[in-house]
């Protein structure tokens, strides 16, 4: 399992070769071999006719091509059989291997040296797939700045594959010309596809929740454009006539700075943590994104008009959360825990504390074995700071 935490504004770095035995940022991978090397020898001229343990010097370029690189491979193919060469050449003759275990240690150097050079091809095919996967993540996962609209913020992501870095679940903050916009959605399904239909749908919000003044308006357009999607990749085989995504829009407007507009498209409701206590938003009747076609009534969907108090943290959590299982297969009780932790500390209500508790309470309950992508994502208002990003305000 792997986990990706913005926190503000950090993110992961590019990929770089693993280093292995490595001391004050200096490689020493070079020691275990050579004390084989060594102790092969040592223990050899120690012992009797009966015991010749020379030959095993093929094993020192083979250990050396699992944890050296190419040439420090290479170096111990040449030294090992001409160490074994002068080694055998000062015993006595009746102790002396000959030349078949002489030939052993060469073509054991080249082999060696051979399976090094696709070991390290392999790592370095990998590196260049984990800095392809960090480019998407930080696409689709953009890293946020601290404050970024007005908002302190936080969040985790974690991988239930412990070799990725994104999957289906999203989130961003988007400031624009009518306050600030928040989402967190989950895309059904996993793999490429849920990775593909979460980057489009960020791309529309990003735009749209800049631009349009109108919540509903920016839950329209996400619809359609999930719908959109979903045509284009059943053209094209990509079998996602089944694809749905549920969501949650926030919007903070700047002129009502006690209040709070909601969209909830068939995902949970966000918690309201308080220092003092523990609400949920109420349950919104909007459809998930791509199956707004079924919706009894058309129109779009709901707004929730929410008030909101100073020092109140919004958390919003995809169903890895609420979905993980203990032993006995409960499922994580996610609002009591909150609760509970609160009222033993007022201070977890703070968006970067709050979100540490969770994840790790989270893993805590599962046993570390999450079934599913999952992400912890809070935020709440800075006192005395607007939402504008200070470009393109509504201007009266």
């Amino acid at each position: 399992m792997r986990a990706v935490s913005d926190g503000g504004a950090s993110a992961l770095g590019s990929a770089r070769r693993p280093q292995l035995l490595r001391v004050r940022d200096r490689s020493v991978a070079w020691v275990p071999p050579l004390l084989l090397l060594i102790g092969i020898v040592a223990v050899d001229y120690e012992t009797s006719s009966d015991f010749r343990i020379l030959s095993w010097m093929v094993l020192v370029p083979g250990i050396a091509a699992a944890i050296c690189g190419v040439w420090g491979t290479a170096v111990f193919a040449v030294l090992a059989p001409a160490t074994y060469a002068t080694a055998d050449a000062v015993l006595p003759h009746e102790y002396q291997a000959g030349l078949p275990d002489l030939v052993l240690a060469g073509v054991g150097g080249v082999l060696a040296t051979l399976a090094c050079v696709v070991r390290v091809r392999g790592e370095q095919r990998m590196l260049h797939m984990q800095d392809v996967a960090e480019t998407i993540r930080r696409t689709v996962l953009r890293p946020l700045p601290p404050g970024w609209g007005g908002l302190d913020h936080a969040a985790v992501y974690l991988a239930a594959d412990s070799a990725a870095r994104v999957g289906g679940d999203f989130y961003d903050i988007q400031t624009g010309l009518h306050g600030t916009r928040v989402i967190l959605g989950d895309v059904q399904g996993k793999g490429l596809g849920a990775v593909e239909a979460a980057a489009a749908l960020l791309g529309t919000f990003r735009e749209a929740a800049y631009h349009e003044p109108d919540l509903t308006t920016v839950a329209v357009r996400l619809e359609v454009r999930m719908q959109r999607h979903i045509r284009m990749r059943t053209a094209l085989g990509g079998e996602e006539g089944d694809r749905f995504a549920t969501a949650v829009l926030l919007g903070f407007p700047e002129e009502r700075p006690d209040a709070l507009d909601a969209v909830v498209l068939g995902h949970e409701s966000p918690l309201v943590v308080r220092p003092d206590g523990v609400r949920s938003l109420p349950t919104g009747h909007g459809l998930p994104l791509g199956l707004g076609g079924l919706a009894p009534v058309e129109g779009p969907p709901p707004v929730l008009h929410v008030p909101l108090g100073p020092g109140e943290t919004l958390l919003l959590t995809t169903d890895g959360v609420t979905e993980a299982r203990d032993g006995d297969g409960t499922f994580y009780p996610l609002a009591d825990e909150v609760a509970a932790a609160v009222a033993a500390d007022p201070d977890i209500a703070q968006p970067r504390r709050l979100v540490a508790f969770v994840r790790e309470s989270t893993l805590r309950h599962c046993g570390g074995h999450l079934a599913d992508d999952t992400t912890v994502f809070a935020v709440r208002r800075r006192a005395g700071v607007g939402n504008g990003d200070g470009i393109g305000r509504k201007r009266s």
